[in-house]
This record gives structure tokens, sequence and C-alpha cells, in this order.
């Protein structure tokens, strides 16, 4: 089973988690019960991604314990403003149909509309009526140290694009040393990483999938990961991680794939849609 790695307000995490961005809403209860039946306890969503209800479904249907499930979920990109940002908590609340979120994320800084250290303010007001805790997606250093400076609160997870094409390796140290976690989307480099010559040749090594040695990269690395599929078969496999280990020259070779250019999704710096 996966760790569960403690974050700096005092809270813990699991290590691995599912994913739900890009699933459709007419399947994510089902593909979430798949999820926790394989036994993934952290699951990942977004205001953004319309399918919170369906999350919510599954919380309900599984059969296992609220306490035992890590909910994640994200404000959108256009309710920034303070105001805004509390009722959107609110209705992704109202939306999962639970009375606590584990943890919320400003999703995308959107530093165009310069309104991140706004909402970060709204999020703060929220970890300190005990409703969750709170952290944030894509932030770039730059991003941090503002709302760090201009709050004094950290956050407990920056969850960012990370996959063994694109380590961001120069985020690292300022993670580790505010306490921060790294959480990695699209993991996987979205499915590009699946025939990659090089990590094929470790799956045949371990006798394992291109993704279980991924992800269990991931999970050597340190980071929170939250692998997404909407394939039973394949949901399962990529929570199977923990009978093998990456040995160090495991480890130098996928360092040796890292890329400056390697990103999938779109850069923090500049992004500025709105959802």
């Amino acid at each position: 089973m996966p760790e569960q790695l403690k974050l700096n307000d005092g809270s813990t995490i699991p290590q691995i988690g599912l994913g739900v961005w890009q699933v459709d809403p007419e399947i994510t209860a089902k593909v979430v019960r798949w999820g926790i039946e394989a036994g993934y306890r952290l699951i990942d969503t977004a205001e953004g991604y319309r399918n919170e209800e369906g999350v919510g479904e599954a919380i309900r249907s599984a059969g296992v314990p609220r306490s035992e499930l890590f909910i994640t979920s994200k404000l959108r990109n256009g309710a920034h403003q303070r105001d805004a940002a509390l009722r959107a908590f609110d209705d992704t609340m109202q939306k999962l149909g639970i009375d606590q979120i584990d943890l919320f994320l400003i999703h995308w800084p959107v530093p165009s509309q310069n309104k991140y250290v706004e909402a970060w303010k709204a999020l703060v007001e929220l970890q300190k009526a005990g409703r969750t805790s709170v952290g944030v997606s894509n932030f770039n250093q730059d991003h941090l140290e503002r709302i760090i400076g201009e709050t004094g609160v950290t956050p407990v997870v920056n969850q960012i694009e990370l996959h063994p094409r694109f380590q961001q390796r120069d985020k690292r140290d300022f993670h580790a040393r505010h306490n921060i976690r790294i959480e990695s989307w699209s993991p996987l480099g979205s499915g590009r990483l699946l025939a990659d010559p090089p990590l094929e040749k470790l799956a045949r090594k371990h006798g394992k999938s291109v993704a279980q040695v991924i992800i269990r990269w991931h999970v050597q690395e340190g980071l929170v990961v939250i692998p997404k599929s909407i394939h039973q078969e394949r949901i399962a496999g990529n929570f199977n991680v923990f009978d093998f280990e990456l040995d160090a020259d495991d480890i130098q070779t996928i360092r040796g794939l890292d890329s400056a250019d390697g990103r999938t999704g779109p850069n923090p710096a500049i992004a500025a849609f709105l959802f």
C-alpha cells in the first residue's frame, strides 16, 4: 500500500492517487469505484473537470469509510476573487456531496490576471476555519514566493507536470526547503512515455509495464503521483507497484531522460485560459 506522506500542516496524504482529468462525467463514478476497489484512497478532481458529481457518487457507493479517503479538488481560474473563491469551495462540497474536502488547490496562477494572491488569501481563510488543507497547482517559484511572502502561509502541496522526460529538478530544492510536497500530474507524460525505448527496456528488466516503472520511479523520488486511466485493468496495474524496486542504475537511466523542453501541458508562466 502507498505510504502516507506528512504535509506541513500536520495532515497526511497517500503517495499514490487516481486522477480524473478528462474523464467523461458519465463514466467518472464507475472509474473512481474501480480505483477505490483497486486500493486507491486519494482521488484528485477539479471544478474545471466538470466531474465532481461523479466522484461524489463513487465515494458514497464504494463501501469504504469516508475517513479512509483523501479527496482533492481545485479552484477554477475564473474564481480568483475572494467571494467567488469561497462560493466555489461551497459549490465543490455540494457537488461532491461531502462535508469535508481534504485538500483544495488553486488550479493555475494565471499571472496575467494577477489575482492568485487574493485567491490564496481566500483559501487561507478556509484553512484557518478548519475546513480543508490548502495548496496550489502549476505554481512557479516566483508565484510561491509571492503568496508565502504576502500571507505567511505555505501551501502543503504544489501539483505540477512532472514525468521522466520533464523532471523539474530545478524546483525540487525550493520545495524541500519550504516543506511543500510535489504532486505529479501527467506522470506518464500524457501517455507519450509508454512507448519510450529506455523505459521499455527497464520494464522488460523488471517484468513490469512501462507505466508501473514510471509510477515506481515517482514513488522512489518521494513524489505524490496521480496517474489517470479509464480502463479497469490499467487502473489496477498502475497501483500495483509495491513488489519491485528500481536500482541505482535504473534511477540513473531515468535521470538521463530529463529534458528542459519535455513539457506536454501549458506553461504556468503564460497560461491565461479561464474556466
